[in-house]
């Protein structure tokens, strides 16, 4: 595990070059935040990180169901069981294990790995939502219930997979080739085009992902690939 620190957020990183998968843990002062629990075998890794910070863990925040982002969230509740658990409302059921689709949504396949969990969400997020620092965004693409989180005080999106830096810059479902694996777990790459423009409104000092490096001074960027997600999803129709 490699952890990088920006601010009051601390990056950690497992399987940095092979299949990057980030957590990140949010200081509040007193006490910690963690978005996503990655794969089960980040349980250690995640326990240490909090350990040598020495401040409680109150809250566990999911930006999405798939199991790169909450393998391990069995085992930290278990550690933390005062730690409340938040997702989105919509994804809260991809938790659950439904992948019906719901009526208005684009109808593709729910796609991405998914596992069972025994831990139940304290709290169903919508947009606008407040945890600690932190403001929630819906972002539906990657999934249909996707969320980001944007810390105003230091201009800090962790945006989940609604963008992936592995292999380039894309916004979800774009596909890499250096690094294929979240646009083929994508639900919706229209609908993703859609969140990431919303996303690009923010001043970007910090892009946090799930899949990469941290991108600074990010909205260029993002401009970018919004653009070329735009161009070859073009070419598709």
């Amino acid at each position: 595990m490699k952890t990088k620190q920006f601010g009051h957020i601390y990056q950690l990183t497992f399987l940095p070059r092979l299949f990057p998968i980030n957590c990140y843990l949010v200081d509040e002062g007193r006490e910690l935040m963690l978005v996503d629990t990655g794969m089960s075998f980040c349980t250690k890794g995640i326990l240490k990180a909090i350990k040598r910070l020495k401040k409680p863990l109150t809250r566990i925040i999911l930006t999405h169901a798939h199991v790169d982002h909450v393998g391990s969230l069995d085992a930290v509740k278990a550690e933390f069981p005062q730690a409340w658990v938040y997702i989105s409302t919509r994804d809260a059921r991809i938790l659950a294990g439904d992948l019906n689709l719901e009526a208005l949504e684009d109808q593709t396949e729910i796609k991405g790995g998914t596992i069972q969990v025994e831990t139940e969400p304290d709290k169903l997020l919508t947009a606008g939502d407040h945890v600690g620092s932190l403001t929630a965004y819906l972002v539906p693409g990657h999934t249909p219930g996707s969320m980001a989180f944007y810390q105003a005080s230091s201009q800090a999106l962790l945006a989940g997979d609604a963008f992936v830096v592995q292999g380039g810059l894309a916004v979800a479902g774009d596909k890499r080739w250096r690094f294929p694996f979240s646009a083929a777990a994508t639900w919706s790459l229209s609908t993703a085009i859609k969140s990431a423009e919303r996303l690009n409104q923010l001043p970007v000092q910090y892009l946090m992902v799930g899949h990469g490096k941290v991108i600074q001074r990010a909205n260029r960027r993002m401009a970018v690939a919004i653009a070329g997600a735009k161009r070859r999803q073009g070419r598709q129709l």
